[in-house]
């Protein structure tokens, strides 16, 4: 049972490393995510780290894109799964800009469902990305 789940934007080298590192484990490892492309426009995002019990547990970003807001990189360890994720895409919806018009992002297929949870509507048919089955989702 998880206990205290805390989300913080990252402000610091050491919460950007944890998040690096549990992204690449989930993304990369478990998913077979090539490196290169996981780790792209680090520099213009806002990236988010999740703890349970002061533990790293799960990590996200949004950046600015020429479309819209991008909610991306949504990455939980596998023994913190169940309620991490929801927390995740809470905080980073809270964080953006109060004129974000356009937010969206590409679910992987399995997560479809949370996605749903927070207004969010599948646009498109299934398409691949990076090897991984996605769908492009529009916050209504």
């Amino acid at each position: 049972m998880l206990s205290k789940i805390e989300v913080r934007k990252v402000n610091n080298d050491a919460d950007l490393q944890a998040a690096f590192a549990i992204r690449h484990q989930v993304l990369v490892v478990e998913t077979n995510c090539p490196p290169h492309l996981e780790r792209g426009n680090e520099d213009v995002s806002h990236h988010f780290l999740a703890t349970v019990d002061g533990q790293p547990a799960g990590a996200a970003r949004w950046r600015k894109t020429e479309n819209g807001y991008k909610l991306e990189r949504f990455a939980v360890l596998s023994q913190f799964r169940g309620g991490v994720g929801s927390a995740l895409v809470k905080a980073v919806l809270d964080d953006l800009p109060a004129d974000a018009g356009y937010v969206y992002l590409h679910a992987q297929t399995p997560a479809v469902g949370l996605y749903k949870k927070f207004g969010f509507i599948t646009e498109g048919p299934e398409f691949e990305e990076a090897g991984i089955k996605h769908y492009k989702m529009v916050k209504e």
